[in-house]
């Protein structure tokens, strides 16, 4: 798993390449601001959504939370069921509020 900074992540996202971008907050986090084009499961679904996220074994997927800590444990998980390129938000969301986006909110 690669950890990235929120204005990398944004320069990888400017270039144009696929990613499967994946929020794993809950639902309640979201009014703070979503990543455009984000799929979202909650952390505590992803084992569960499994069957979905099979045809993505080999896309580059992005995992983004609040701080980054749960992406980078659902970031191991995916790689440990055999997920080929994955991306954790390093900082997460507050990270990209500060760093890109600073319409949304820190919390």
């Amino acid at each position: 798993m690669r950890n990235m900074t929120a204005r990398d992540l944004n320069e990888l996202f400017k270039t144009g390449v696929e990613t499967v971008k994946i929020d794993v907050r809950e639902d309640v986090e979201l009014e703070f601001g979503v990543i455009e084009g984000a799929i979202h499961i909650p952390m505590q679904s992803v084992p569960g959504k499994l069957n979905e996220l099979e045809k993505h074994k080999n896309d580059t997927v992005v995992l983004i939370c609040r701080s980054g800590r749960r992406s980078e444990q659902i970031g191991q998980f995916l790689e440990q069921m055999g997920f080929t390129d994955v991306i954790n938000l390093e900082g997460g969301m507050n990270a990209w509020a500060v760093d890109v986006d600073t319409s949304m909110t820190v919390y």
